[in-house]
C-alpha cells in the first residue's frame, strides 16, 4: 500500500532515463477500442490518458515503484502550508518550438479547471496557479494538500500560444461530440510526436527529435490499431501483424501462453468494476415505472445487488482473472479499508422479498447501458446480468455500444442503470471518492458520478479529506466514507481486474497497476520474436 504523499522538497532526480537506445524500432500494438481525443483534459479516461501522455507531460510523473519524480519540473518545495513553488525544467521547447514557460503552466493548469473538462478532480484542492518569472510557478492551495503531487502526474501542461493560435483555449465538449483542432491534433513536450490519427482505424506517433530527455526504451515509432474482434486481436497477434495486445481475450490466453513465440504478464490491476444506478431522478428514463425511481429505494438496490452471481461471473466469464468485491477502492489504493469490503451473498430468494417489500413484487423493466469495448468482457458480463436479474423478476434490456458513444451518453446523466470501470490514477482513495460518490456540482466533484448519488455526510467527509494535513484523521474520514458507501450500496460492486498483456517474445514491458504502458519504458529488441 502506498503512503500518502507530504514531502515538501523533491531532490532532483534524473526522470526518464538512463542510456540511450539500442536501435530503432516501430512497435504495432492493439486493443479492442480506440483513443478518444487528444484534447487532454476533455475525457478522463485511463486508455485516453496513456496515449495524452506520449505527447503532453506534467510537472511529475510515477516511476516503476509509482513513486513521485521530476518531468517537467526539476524540484519544488512549500513556501508556505498553501503555497507549493515549482522550478521548471530550463530549455523545453513543445513541439513546434515554443519554449515552455511558466505562463503555459499557468495556463493549462486553468484550462483543465475549466467548464467543459472532465480532468478537474485532479485540481481538487488548488485555489489557482501564478507565475514567479518564466521558469517558476507557485501553485496556492485551499489547505494543506496531501495527495497534491499525485494529482499533479495527470496534469498535462499545453502550449499557449499553439492554444490561442488554432482556437482550442476552451477544452472540447466531448459530451456534445464537438469536434475541434486539438482532438486530432497535438503539440507537447514529450517523447513523440501525433504523426497522424484515422479515428476507429490507426494512430501512429513517431520519436520527438526535440525531446529533452533519453529513453529507457527504444520505440521510435507507434503505431496503434483498435482491433474491436477478439479472434482477430488474437490472430494478429500469433501472425506477427501487431507486437502486443493490450487485452488479450481471455478464452485465448491458453493458446498464446503455449506458443513460443508469445508471451504473456499479468497484474492486478487498481481499477474496480461496478454498476451505478440513477438515484436522482424522480422518475426513470429507462423503465416502466412511472412517477418514482426505484432505485432511491434502498432495498431495490439490494435486491439487484443479491441478484449478482459474482462468482459465477468470476468462474465463466472472467476464467478466474478477476477478484469479486464489495469496495469501491483496490487494496493497491492507500485508504483501503477491508470492514468495508463486504457484498451480499447470491440469493434469488432474499432478493426478492426485498423487492416485494420495496412494492415490486413482480419487478419491473428497466435498460442496462454497457460499453462493449472498455473493459475485459463487458458486454458479456452485462448480458450475464440481464439473465441474473430476470430470476428475481426484473426485465433487463442491454444497450450495449462502442465507449466513444457510451461515455459520451453516461456522462451526461442519461442512463437509468450502467456499467463503469474505476482505476485510481492517484493510488489514494481521494481521487475515486471525488470523481464517483461526490454530489455532482459542475466545479470538479462528481464529474463520473453518472448516477448522481448524493449523500451530505459523504460530501463532508470527501471536502474535509481533501486538506487535511493529519494523517490519521485524513486516514478516517477516508475509512468512513468508503463503510458510508459500502451501507448505501452506491454502486454495486463487481470485481478487480487481473490485467494480461500480450506481447511477441521480443517485447519487453514494463506491466504497471494502473494499465498504462509507458511507452518510454518498452525495448523491441533485434529480431521478429520467433525462437
Amino acid at each position: 500500500m502506498l503512503k500518502p504523499t507530504h514531502t515538501a522538497v523533491a531532490v532532483m532526480l534524473g526522470a526518464l532515463v538512463i542510456g540511450a537506445p539500442l536501435h530503432a524500432a516501430t512497435f504495432r500494438w492493439a486493443s479492442q477500442g480506440d483513443v478518444l481525443t487528444f484534447d487532454p483534459y476533455a475525457q478522463n479516461e485511463s486508455f485516453n490518458n496513456t496515449f495524452n501522455s506520449y505527447v503532453y507531460e506534467s510537472l511529475v510523473m510515477y516511476d516503476k515503484k509509482f513513486d513521485v519524480v521530476p518531468q517537467l519540473a526539476t524540484k519544488w518545495e512549500q513556501v508556505s502550508p498553501t503555497q507549493w513553488r515549482f522550478h521548471l525544467r530550463p530549455n523545453v521547447k513543445f513541439q513546434e518550438g515554443e519554449p515552455l514557460t511558466a505562463d503555459d503552466v499557468v495556463f493549462s493548469i486553468n484550462r483543465q479547471n475549466s467548464k467543459r473538462s472532465m480532468m478537474k478532480a485532479y485540481l481538487a484542492g488548488i485555489a489557482g496557479a501564478k507565475k514567479v518569472d518564466d521558469l517558476t510557478v507557485d501553485i496556492m492551495t485551499d489547505g494543506p494538500a496531501p495527495v497534491l503531487l499525485r494529482q499533479l502526474t495527470d496534469v498535462r501542461i499545453m502550449s499557449k500560444a499553439w492554444c490561442e493560435k488554432h482556437n482550442v483555449v476552451e477544452v472540447q465538449d466531448y459530451l456534445a461530440k464537438e469536434e475541434t483542432y486539438a482532438v486530432g491534433h497535438a503539440n507537447g513536450t514529450g517523447p513523440y510526436i501525433l504523426k497522424s490519427r484515422e479515428p476507429d482505424v490507426k494512430t501512429v506517433l513517431d520519436k520527438n527529435p526535440g525531446w529533452w530527455g533519453k529513453m529507457e526504451g527504444n520505440v521510435t515509432q507507434i503505431v496503434y490499431t483498435p482491433i474491436k474482434s477478439a479472434a482477430t486481436r488474437t490472430a494478429a497477434l500469433l501472425s506477427g501483424e501487431v507486437d502486443f495486445v493490450l487485452d488479450p481475450p481471455l478464452q485465448d490466453l491458453p493458446k498464446l501462453k503455449s506458443d513460443a513465440n508469445i508471451k504473456v504478464v499479468e497484474g492486478q490491476e487498481n481499477r474496480t468494476i461496478f454498476i451505478g444506478m440513477d438515484q436522482k431522478s424522480d422518475e426513470l428514463k429507462y423503465s416502466n415505472v412511472k412517477g418514482k425511481n426505484p432505485f432511491k429505494d434502498l432495498r431495490v438496490r439490494q435486491a439487484l445487488y443479491y441478484g449478482m452471481d459474482i462468482e459465477a461471473i468470476k468462474r465463466t466469464l472472467m476464467r478466474g482473472l478477476s477478484i469479486p468485491t464489495g469496495e469501491l477502492i483496490t487494496p493497491q489504493v492507500y485508504g483501503y479499508f477491508p470492514e468495508a469490503n463486504k457484498r451480499p451473498p447470491y440469493d434469488v430468494n432474499k432478493a426478492k422479498a426485498l423487492l416485494k417489500e420495496a412494492g415490486y413484487p413482480d419487478g419491473f423493466a428497466v435498460t442496462l447501458d454497457c460499453p462493449n469495448d472498455r473493459y475485459i468482457n463487458d458486454a458479456l458480463i452485462c448480458q450475464a446480468l440481464t439473465s441474473m436479474w430476470a430470476k428475481i423478476g426484473l426485465k433487463v434490456t442491454l444497450d450495449a455500444m462502442p465507449k466513444a458513444q457510451y461515455f459520451a451518453k453516461i456522462n451526461k446523466h442519461d442512463t437509468s442503470l450502467y456499467m463503469l470501470g474505476w482505476a485510481v490514477a492517484t493510488f489514494d482513495a481521494q481521487d475515486a471518492l471525488i470523481n464517483l460518490v461526490h454530489t455532482p456540482d459542475g466545479k470538479g466533484n462528481g464529474e463520473y458520478n453518472d448516477g448522481s448519488y448524493s449523500n451530505p455526510k459523504m460530501d463532508a467527509l470527501i471536502d474535509a479529506m481533501k486538506t487535511e494535513g493529519d494523517v490519521k484523521k485524513r486516514l478516517s474520514m477516508i475509512h468512513d466514507a468508503l463503510m458510508l458507501h459500502t451501507q448505501d450500496v452506491a454502486h454495486m460492486m463487481l470485481h478487480q481486474q487481473i490485467i494480461p498483456w500480450a506481447m511477441r517474445k521480443n517485447i519487453a514491458v514494463t506491466h504497471s497497476a494502473d494499465n498504462r504502458l509507458r511507452m518510454w519504458w518498452v525495448h523491441v529488441n533485434e529480431g521478429n520474436g520467433k525462437q
